[in-house]
């Protein structure tokens, strides 16, 4: 037996939705998802903008921790060291951009944020020295004219020999001054020469581009300023 539905009164047809096209129902004529689009629209600004300050608090954070590694190390730092204290993944621009502006922050201070050949660190600037002076009265030793000319030369004629050296200053090497710089961690032997005997080639080393407050040895000053350069950073380690 079949059963046939009762047609619908005048008011039930009035209660019914229709469907548009897109299968959204419509009532009156006007569209019922606009508000919730723009609810939506809304909700995702605010998250755009609250993730803009995630990040934001995020920098801040990184360049604080920066600033507390830096000053707290004794050895210049690395980018390479830098970046295992930031906790997501960074390049090594997005730390040099903290770095910079680290730099920029403390331009009016005592102490300056420099990039040397082994990394970033912070030292006094050379204006305060004759006042930190005062704590260590204590007189660093100076270094002879003959221990400076040699350093000279093989900062600017690397790689060097021994015989290298004697042939430009016109005076024999004694081994006591080639010991002393290698001691001071500024020279150290790179290699050999291929020639009879064999004679040890002598360069430079980071530490004195660290201790000159330099980046590369393009950036060498030069010859008659290195000695004032080399006791500036003497009586600062003093």
């Amino acid at each position: 037996m079949s059963v046939q539905a009762e047609p619908l009164t005048p008011s039930e047809k009035n209660m019914t939705p229709s469907l548009c096209a897109e299968g959204s129902p419509r009532s009156g004529g006007e569209p019922t998802g606009l508000p919730l689009a723009g609810a939506m629209g809304e909700g995702w600004g605010e998250g755009e903008s609250h993730a803009t300050e995630v990040v934001l608090a995020d920098t801040q954070q990184l360049k604080r921790v920066l600033e507390a590694a830096l000053l707290t190390s004794s050895e210049p730092l690395p980018l390479a060291e830098m970046k295992k204290l930031s906790d997501v993944p960074l390049d090594n621009s997005q730390i040099e951009g903290l770095l910079e502006e680290l730099a920029r922050d403390w331009q009016e201070r005592g102490v300056e944020l420099s990039h040397v050949a082994s990394g970033w660190r912070f030292r006094a600037k050379p204006e305060m020295q004759g006042y930190l002076d005062r704590l260590n009265p204590q007189k660093p030793p100076r270094y002879s004219r003959a221990v400076l000319e040699t350093l000279a030369i093989i900062a600017y004629h690397q790689p060097v020999t021994r015989g290298d050296i004697e042939e430009i200053r016109g005076v024999a090497v004694s081994s006591q001054i080639l010991k002393t710089l290698e001691t001071r961690g500024w020279v150290e032997v790179v290699g050999t020469r291929d020639t009879p005997g064999k004679p040890e080639l002598f360069a430079t080393t980071k530490q004195l581009l660290d201790d000159l407050n330099l980046r590369a040895l393009q950036e060498l000053p030069p010859l008659e300023e290195i000695g004032v350069l080399l006791e500036q950073d003497t009586n600062a380690g003093a």
